[in-house]
């Protein structure tokens, strides 16, 4: 998989893809549109972050490239790479049970507090990209 170059863009199906994980400077790319909604991205090597519509949607630290980021009502799916494993925080409903699958493999359940964030590890250092799904329990 390559880097977004042009850090955020539009893929088919209503996907999205973005981060460069590459960069040593930062770069964000604001007010992108995508099926009726704001997207900002900033991402470098240390950090990437996705807001939709002014509200949290994905980071990771250090930086990653994300291709095929999907939204369902039932959770996310996308495919990730770095150079480095990665720390990766998701937005997703409040106080609310999810399973989680890295690498094609659950990793258990996990439970979204009240600001409907969850967080996990991906190893992606040997690994280059590793698909993550996130699914409603």
């Amino acid at each position: 998989m390559a880097v977004v170059e042009e850090l955020i863009r539009s893929e088919a199906g209503g996907a999205i893809s973005f981060g460069n994980h590459k960069l040593a400077q930062k770069a964000k790319v604001e007010d992108f549109q995508h099926e009726g909604d704001l997207l900002k991205v900033k991402t470098f090597k240390d950090i990437t972050k996705l807001e939709k519509n002014g509200m949290f949607l994905y980071e990771s630290v250090p930086g990653t490239s994300v291709r095929d980021y999907t939204e369902k009502e039932s959770g996310v799916e996308f495919v990730v790479e770095g150079d480095e494993d990665a720390q990766i925080t998701i937005g997703l409903d409040d106080d609310t049970e999810y399973e989680v699958f890295v690498g094609g493999k659950s990793i258990g359940t996990m439970t979204t507090g009240l600001g409907g964030k969850l967080s996990l590890s991906v190893e992606l250092e040997a690994a280059g990209e590793v698909p993550v799904r996130v699914e409603r329990a």
